[in-house]
């Protein structure tokens, strides 16, 4: 039986009567889930915030609300009352640059409403909905994200040069305002490839790869299978994205999925294979352990790696496994990005 101060407080901000019953009921139906209120707008949301004690541990947070946008909601509160924030996002929403948006501002996750069957709360949809709730309700959260990213201007300064012919980066949750602050510090004409991997809800990466696109110097676009040229390249939902020996981009949709597929350990693995000392290695933000694998292998083979440091992180698993594994570099975002941009092009391994 699952203790009071075991079970997982909801608060539900969501203007449609339906929907908000609807998700309250499937919520519930989970033992170890409370939902403690339903709020219709997001002044209401920001109110109730303010009074609930104890507090709620998630806010799930509509983005087409009256008044007040979901968006400039959630930055006023990762601001002033910091929560674990999993917007839910409807049809018309999805990959759309204010669901990103809500990601750069503190928010830990866009789902769609679309994969949520609410008429079937006791299905296995619902099942892993509310786990992913759970697991979601337990993360800390920061202040003032975007804030926290920065860090002093000459904290690398002292680093030797380094070559690197490629760059591997993956995240996960809090993955989208990382990796536009590490990307920030880049000139628009960066010659090293940059691989990404960036675990994301189904629907949401063509949506995210243009609103990178937007925030970043250098062009983002979604990997396809060939030749590697300069720019970010972003893996495509369902693919495993490798770099072979013969320095091309090949996408896998057939191989073991995993935990994950895109998967980091799968990119830093053959980044590790095909680009040899010449490789780079960057785990960012993210639960679980996906990435630590491969920047293990990337730094046998010679290359550099980098991982996000736990003040900057929304959650420390996937770097701290990262730094289990001897990531050479502990770094917030922005100094992760300087530290890319002192790089010389290096030819790839032969």
């Amino acid at each position: 039986m699952t203790s009071g101060d075991d079970v997982r407080r909801v608060l539900i901000c969501e203007d449609s009567i339906t929907y908000a019953t609807g998700l309250s009921r499937l919520l519930s139906r989970d033992p170890d889930i409370s939902v403690v209120g339903v709020c219709a707008s997001a002044e209401e949301a920001i109110v109730r915030l303010g009074q609930l004690d104890p507090k709620p541990h998630l806010l799930t947070m509509d983005l087409e609300l009256p008044g007040m946008s979901g968006g400039d909601a959630i930055e006023q509160i990762m601001n002033v009352q910091p929560i674990p924030i999993l917007v839910l996002a409807g049809g018309a929403d999805r990959g759309s640059p204010p669901a990103l948006a809500s990601l750069a501002a503190g928010a830990l996750e866009v789902l769609s409403k679309d994969a949520l069957d609410l008429r079937d709360p006791a299905g296995a949809d619902a099942a892993s909905f509310c786990r992913r709730v759970k697991l979601l309700s337990g993360v800390r959260v920061l202040r003032h994200p975007r804030g926290g990213l920065s860090r002093r201007p000459d904290e690398d300064a002292g680093s030797p040069p380094r070559t690197a012919s490629v760059i591997g980066i993956c995240a996960s949750v809090g993955g989208p305002r990382a990796l536009a602050s590490v990307l920030a510090e880049l000139p628009a004409g960066f010659a090293i490839p940059i691989l990404v991997v960036q675990h994301i809800g189904d629907g949401f990466v063509g949506g995210f790869a243009r609103w990178l696109d937007d925030q970043v110097p250098p062009t983002v676009r979604l990997a396809g299978s060939g030749p590697l040229a300069p720019g970010i390249w972003i893996a495509p939902e369902g693919a495993h994205l490798t770099l072979s020996a013969t320095r091309s981009l090949r996408l896998d949709e057939r191989g073991d999925p995993g935990p994950h597929r895109p998967s980091g350990d799968v990119l830093l693995r053959s980044i590790a294979t095909g680009a040899g000392a010449g490789g780079v290695a960057v785990v960012l933000t993210g639960m679980g352990r996906d990435g630590a694998d491969g920047l293990g292998a990337v730094q046998r083979a010679g290359g550099l790696t980098i991982a996000q440091d736990q003040a900057s992180c929304a959650v420390f698993g996937m770097p701290s496994a990262a730094a289990e594994q001897g990531a050479e570099l502990v770094l917030g975002p922005a100094a992760i990005g300087r530290r890319l941009r002192k790089l010389r092009v290096a030819r790839a391994a032969a």
